[in-house]
């Protein structure tokens, strides 16, 4: 039987299994490092991917005013990457995107640019977004050797 996946809005009974999915990734640097107050306080900006019922994958949209947003926080599961489950993530951040904002940015700063460019992402200067530089950047180990790279989908683009 096929597994099935959902992709959902998170919940605060998702706070724990979010909080263990991205720490598997914030040791190799991956993604920054949340604590469950911090996840708990934010979970409205979070989704779930859910295969079988568990939850294998998660992302976050921050949202930085005048239709700026960014992808956060994105991580699925070592054992169900490469099974469509990030890309399902982005889609239904997009899609929800499409439905109740007229207008908007979104970017991500990343290590997986590949993935995003397949996605309908575009690589352009972080110096675009100085609201994630001071915000997060100016916080981050990597600050003055940053190996991201800023890519961006804006809705006059699709």
């Amino acid at each position: 039987m096929k597994p099935i996946l959902t992709v959902r809005k998170a919940e605060l009974t998702d706070v724990e299994s979010i909080f263990e999915l991205l720490e598997l990734y914030t040791a190799s640097g991956i993604v920054l490092s949340r604590s469950q107050e911090d996840i708990a306080l934010f979970i409205s900006n979070f989704m779930v991917a859910e295969v079988d019922g568990t939850v294998r994958g998660c992302v976050a949209l921050r949202d930085f005013g005048k239709d700026l947003l960014e992808v956060r926080s994105l991580v699925v599961a070592p054992d169900f990457q490469g099974k469509g489950i990030g890309k399902a993530l982005i889609l239904a951040i997009i899609s929800n995107l499409k439905y109740s904002r007229p207008e908007w940015r979104l970017f991500t700063l990343t290590l997986q640019t590949e993935f995003f460019r397949s996605l309908g992402f575009r690589e352009v200067p972080k110096s675009l977004f100085p609201e994630k530089i001071w915000s997060d950047c100016s916080k981050c180990a990597k600050r003055h050797c940053c190996d991201e790279t800023a890519l961006l989908i804006e809705s006059e683009n699709l």
